[in-house]
């Protein structure tokens, strides 16, 4: 059985300090990059960030975020939890990525992705009815741009390529990229064509609902005449030392963060019944003592034939230590565990 990798991804989510009022944005990022500091020492295989433009999400430059984890840390891999690729510009998404790459000693890895809201439209002059073909086109540039060659392009939302060569040149023959999903098949084919790995997010319902999109990638691979390609999945989660405490610490965060969102988009509150689904062994948020998140790891990544297990560990308003504690248990306890239960 091929050995698993593990990640942790943060949204630098605003959290609450020790007088439970919101910390400024700029502790939060500081502490988001003690997070990632902790991940690296523990061995943790990858951390990444997200990239979001509004108040509940204080991560809004994640290229700059990995460059500082870059300088701190020594093995782990650094993955943006997406890049919003669709209202940016491929080249220099590639520069700032290659940047790092060099700063990291070739530590590099974007996940590339539409993202779940939509406020970067606006936010820098871009029409929501160009959703698919943006990203199309900005994908189909940085498909060639991440091999380090010259590009040559044209197309209809950005001017024109002609064997343009884009500095800084990488030390390493391709800078790995993923294409990061949430529902789209659409974004699944892509990933296939463009010949990049495939990242899951997988932030409701059942997991084993996404077993249509692997099979769907692989079989599109296949379309393309194209090797095997890597699966990987995105999921919340929360760890302590019991069942009862994970739920207790997580759960008014996770309540207050799906209400604000619910009200920006006409859902309606979460339940706690369906809190108890998402953290069941059907549901998609990992949260538990670690044994029950390692035993829920293999059996989902197994029904799914996947080998990268990546947790966001930051939920809502949830303080930086609790934060910290769920790092220790996942990298020193969970991580191991489904190892283990992967040999059995």
């Amino acid at each position: 059985m091929a050995d698993m990798e593990f990640g942790l991804h943060t949204f630098g989510d605003a959290t609450n300090g020790t007088s439970n009022q919101l910390l400024d944005d700029a502790q939060v990022l500081r502490n988001v990059l003690e997070q990632a500091v902790l991940a690296d020492r523990l061995g943790v295989d990858c951390f990444g960030v997200g990239e979001h433009h509004r108040e509940d999400f204080v991560i809004s430059a994640p290229e700059t975020m990995l460059a500082g984890i870059a300088t701190r840390t020594n093995n782990v891999r650094l993955n943006t939890a997406v890049t919003v690729l669709s209202t940016d510009d491929p080249v220099r998404v590639y520069q700032r990525f290659a940047t790092i790459d060099a700063l990291s000693n070739g530590r590099a890895e974007p996940i590339l992705g539409r993202g779940s809201f939509t406020e970067s439209y606006s936010l820098f002059g871009f029409d929501l009815s160009d959703y698919d073909d943006l990203f199309e086109e900005r994908l189909q540039i940085f498909s060639q741009l991440r091999d380090g060659a010259p590009v040559t392009w044209q197309g209809r939302t950005r001017s024109s390529l002609q064997n343009q060569v884009v500095y800084p040149r990488l030390e390493r023959p391709q800078m790995k990229s993923w294409v990061g999903v949430g529902g789209s098949q659409e974004s699944v084919i892509r990933a296939a064509k463009y010949d990049f790995p495939l990242m899951l997010a997988i932030i409701g319902g059942s997991p084993t609902r996404f077993t249509s999109f692997v099979d769907q990638y692989h079989n599109a691979r296949k379309q393309f005449n194209l090797p095997v390609g890597e699966v990987a999945i995105h999921c919340p989660g929360h760890i302590a030392e019991t069942d009862e405490k994970a739920k207790e610490t997580v759960w008014p965060h996770l309540q207050k963060m799906y209400a604000k969102i619910g009200r920006e988009r006409g859902w309606p509150p979460m339940r706690y019944d369906q809190f108890q689904f998402g953290t069941s062994p059907d549901g998609a948020m990992f949260v538990g003592s670690p044994e029950t998140v390692a035993r829920k790891i293999v059996d989902v990544t197994n029904h799914l034939g996947v080998d990268r297990f990546d947790m966001k560990y930051s939920n809502g308003t949830m303080p930086h230590e609790d934060c910290m504690d769920s790092i220790k248990l996942f990298a020193t306890e969970v991580i191991p565990r489904v190892r283990e239960l992967r040999e059995e």
